[in-house]
């Protein structure tokens, strides 16, 4: 046998394996009709433009490459419209210890490519990738939000300044408008701030003038003000992000429409959903694939006989939050099915592992909401006790009897 003859069954006519890294790719092609032939190129754009001309020059359909950090994207661009890109999951493609070099590795990939042994991720389309941007950086900025204002809050506290005591929220409409007077003057009157205190607050105002008088030093008021201007630069960006992702998202109004009608889902969480598995479900085989790739579901772990450790599987890390903030919102749902679906499943499952068992259930539900455009069918709460019917009254009438003989011995 030649060396360069495929001595196994052949799925893809002519395939290239790509070993991606920061600052090179190494390239294998491999199929019937050319010789095999591995080069390597830079990640520069010349230099992807000139491997792009390559492999059409030698007539390649699918490129298969591994999805290492950020470094695909780039290469994913240039060659995404002329090949059929499969990008394969690093831990599902690993050649044997002991035997790994970077020209190994893109032959490897090559020679699983062409007998069809790679499964290839989701690639949302160009728009989609976009909207995904701009609602992970949103979530950033918000993260970020939230840890200036615990760190204005510790300095708030160093100075002893107790507004967190006196108000259920300090950085409410009323809180806000003390603290940008605390922040900007040097000297102020906390009598003259009980003004600002308007509707219903924790403490009444004589605790509130107490909270306000605090040993505020220079230092604390030079930590207060570059906080306090970084606070407002961030809550600007996240008002440009808001705007940029309402323009994004205008395209999918019906699916986002649509989406809002399930319990504990508002317009931001039904964003994130779509951002994330976007609106063409017929990238997933079915409901049961798309709870995998989301690491919604338990995995299998099967040895001997014995069911070891079941957890979840790692998965789409923002999809995942986004769907457990959602179940603890439809935990919450008052007459539904999912507020009582939580009540049912928390005292033998424990908190967590009911919420993600929710999560999955909205997910579940998006996904045919969304390929089939319809609305959302509410169960309401009844429908677990008809759904066990039989077994609760089989169970009631145990208890009963149960109850009876225990009366019987007591008389």
């Amino acid at each position: 046998m030649k060396k360069d003859t495929v001595a196994f069954e052949q799925v893809v006519s002519r395939g290239c394996g790509m070993d991606v890294h920061k600052e090179i790719v190494v390239v294998t092609i491999q199929g019937k009709g050319i010789k095999t032939m591995t080069k390597s190129f830079h990640t520069y754009t010349s230099s992807l433009v000139k491997l792009r001309d390559w492999l059409v020059k030698h007539k390649v359909t699918h490129i298969a490459m591994e999805s290492t950090g950020v470094y695909w994207k780039p290469v994913y661009n240039v060659l995404g419209d002329d090949f059929e890109v499969l990008l394969v999951n690093a831990r599902h493609v690993k050649n044997v210890p002991g035997h790994k070099t970077d020209k190994k590795d893109s032959r490897w990939l090559c020679k699983l490519l062409l007998s069809g042994l790679l499964k290839g991720s989701y690639i949302p389309d160009r728009q989609i990738r976009e909207l995904r941007d701009l609602t992970r950086y949103r979530v950033k900025l918000v993260q970020m939000v939230g840890a200036e204002k615990n760190r204005f809050q510790r300095i708030l506290e160093d100075a002893n300044i107790k507004l967190s005591v006196v108000l259920s929220d300090t950085f409410c409409k009323t809180g806000v408008k003390m603290l940008g007077v605390i922040v900007n003057q040097k000297e102020y009157d906390p009598k003259q701030l009980l003004s600002m205190v308007h509707g219903r607050v924790k403490a009444n105002r004589k605790d509130i003038q107490e909270a306000l008088k605090g040993y505020v030093t220079d230092h604390h008021r030079l930590m207060l003000q570059l906080i306090w201007g970084n606070m407002q630069r961030l809550e600007t960006t996240l008002q440009e992000v808001d705007a940029a992702i309402e323009d994004a998202i205008e395209p999918m109004g019906i699916e986002l429409d649509l989406l809002q009608q399930i319990p504990g889902v508002g317009r931001n969480g039904a964003i994130g959903i779509i951002a994330e598995i976007g609106v063409d479900m017929e990238q997933f085989p079915d409901q049961k694939h798309l709870a995998s790739w989301a690491g919604m579901c338990p995995g299998s772990n099967q040895s001997a006989g014995k069911n070891k450790s079941g957890r979840i599987t790692y998965g789409n890390k923002y999809l995942r939050s986004t769907l457990v903030e959602l179940g603890w919102a439809a935990s919450r749902t008052k007459d539904t099915y999912y507020g009582q679906k939580f009540k049912s499943m928390v005292g033998r499952r424990g908190k967590k592992k009911t919420i993600i068992a929710l999560g999955h259930k909205i997910l579940i539900a998006c996904y045919h909401i969304i390929k089939d455009k319809v609305d959302y069918k509410e169960l309401g709460p009844g429908y677990l006790n008809n759904f066990r019917r039989d077994k609760l009254v089989a169970y009631y009438k145990k208890q009963l009897e149960n109850l009876g003989e225990q009366t019987i011995q007591v008389v």
